[in-house]
């Protein structure tokens, strides 16, 4: 298996679902996970998008067995037996082969320039037609079809500019078959003439580059988006060409990701607009642009992974909640969708939030400290452990425990009016004294744990015969500053005595 993004920029979503869906597929039968980096493209390239591809692949947990990225991603043995992984560097094997095709008959010279092209395409416009470079016009073009061999090589040696063609054969069924979506059937008369090599760079276009890899690093399987579906016929065409049937690799085209609301396949610009990232990492690009990421918005890689699984594919079962142990396991090719799968922002949010209450206790502290270490708050670990317990069933986000939590943290300097006006004042304005008569007792307390605590507020309010709701959510407003949090003694043991008297003294002042 591999997969072969280029270096254009930041990884979509969709990008790190055709590489989770190779790196299930290889695991599953025991195979081998390359990465090829398909830089053929240098118009297009964008400095930090390779690596970008490669951290963010880490980040997910997507092991590159072979390839950019592979051992400690410089040495050339460390990456495997088929290098060198960056199409740029293997730019010396593409010209053979393009070489090839043209001695076999497959492909030509074309010399057309830019302009002549534009200027064919305007003509079959104003005519009402669409100009496409195909059988029905290359004899006539500034082709090696046409031109005699000795002005082509003339041409060639004067350094003219010059494209290999693919010569597309005329009126021939091209039966093709995909995992996902079976036999698909093509008439080669409907397809033009792809560019495979330009001299101007001397690199392969995708088409060539992408069958000769393949080819050369005995790829079993290709699984990649429904986008490249139009360009089977051509790949089937040149592995014919080249006399490679026997070893040509199964296809399998994904369905693409779709928009959250309305049609089309969810972009960029649909996060922007309704807030949620469509890359796994942020992303900054050269002018400076930054892009949010789903590990920056506090995703666990874990969900996000999860989440992408199952955007396109289904296990036949209720279950929802994967490993990546049980995603190799689970997974084939034969449950996944042939129609589009719509992406839904909350859904992802619910994926992280059903990790984050199978974190432990522990891993969500090493998390949250850092949090705690930015305000200023340095409190003994095992207490922080404990907060964490008490509040994350509640939380969605790492960053969320902070909103839950602060009260623990910080004393209250506001309170909430509703609950100052029901509790506080409430009761005949009898449950300041009552607060103030419970601070005494507590002031008097050596034992400060949670179980004595509950028991013994309990029983003074009791023996006193106040109204426990009025009583115990005035304490709570003057520990938290409003109706919210755990048990009262459980605060009390965490924030320690004299932060417990503090604190009903600063209400007892304030309100």
């Amino acid at each position: 298996m591999r997969f072969a993004p280029s270096p254009t920029g930041p990884l979509h979503m969709g990008g790190v679902r055709t590489a989770l869906y190779n790196y299930l597929f290889a695991r599953a039968h025991g195979g081998t996970f390359i990465i090829r980096v398909e830089d053929t493209d240098s118009q297009r390239f964008v400095p930090g998008a390779e690596q970008y591809i490669l951290d963010a692949l880490d980040w997910c947990g997507i092991h590159i067995d072979e390839g950019i990225g592979a051992g400690d991603g410089t040495s050339v043995e460390s990456q495997g037996p088929h290098a060198p992984y960056r199409q740029s560097e293997r730019k010396a094997i593409y010209l053979k082969y393009a070489l090839d095709l043209i001695a076999s008959g497959n492909a030509y010279y074309a010399f057309d320039t830019a302009e002549a092209l534009e200027e064919l395409r305007e003509k079959a416009e104003a005519a009402g037609g669409k100009f496409a470079y195909n059988f029905e016009v290359r004899e006539g073009l500034e082709t090696s079809l046409r031109l005699p061999a000795e002005e082509v090589k003339a041409r060639i040696a004067r350094g003219d500019q010059y494209v290999v063609r693919f010569k597309m054969p005329e009126n021939e069924d091209v039966v093709m078959h995909d995992l996902i979506r079976g036999e698909v059937t093509i008439n080669s008369s409907t397809l033009d003439d792809k560019v495979l090599w330009k001299s101007s760079d001397e690199l392969p276009t995708y088409h060539l580059a992408n069958i000769v890899d393949d080819h050369l690093m005995e790829i079993s399987h290709v699984i990649r988006g429904e986008e490249w579906l139009p360009s089977l016929p051509l790949h089937y065409l040149l592995y014919k060409a080249f006399g490679w049937t026997e070893t040509q690799p199964l296809f399998a085209h994904l369905p693409l990701l779709l928009k959250p609301t309305g049609q089309g396949k969810l972009s960029k610009r649909d996060g922007d607009k309704l807030g949620f990232p469509v890359f796994p990492l942020r992303w900054i690009s050269p002018e400076g642009e930054i892009s949010a990421g789903y590990k920056e918005d506090g995703y666990f890689p874990e969900a996000f992974v999860n989440m992408l699984a199952l955007l396109g594919w289904n296990p036949g079962t209720e279950q929802e909640i994967f490993s990546m142990q049980e995603l190799v396991e689970q997974f084939s090719l034969d449950r996944v969708s042939k129609s589009g799968a719509r992406f839904q922002p909350e859904k992802a949010r619910w994926f992280n939030q059903q990790y984050m209450h199978t974190k432990s206790n522990a891993e969500l502290t090493n998390e949250f400290i850092p949090i705690l270490l930015e305000k200023g708050i340095a409190w003994e670990r095992d207490k922080i452990e404990r907060v964490v317990g008490l509040v994350k069933e509640r939380a969605t986000f790492v960053n969320d425990l902070w909103e839950l939590s602060s009260y623990f943290f910080v004393a209250p300097i506001v309170y909430d009016e509703k609950a100052v006006a029901k509790f506080w004042k409430g009761g005949g304005g009898e449950n300041p004294k009552r607060i103030a008569a419970l601070r005494d007792m507590l002031a008097g307390e050596v034992d400060f744990s949670a179980a004595h605590l509950e028991e013994l507020i309990h029983s003074e309010i009791e023996r006193r015969e106040w109204p426990m709701g009025q009583v115990m959510n005035s304490l709570r407003l003057a520990l938290v500053g409003a109706s919210m949090g755990p048990g009262l003694a459980e605060i009390c043991e965490l924030i320690g005595k004299p932060e417990t008297i503090f604190r009903i003294d600063n209400a007892l002042g304030r309100l």
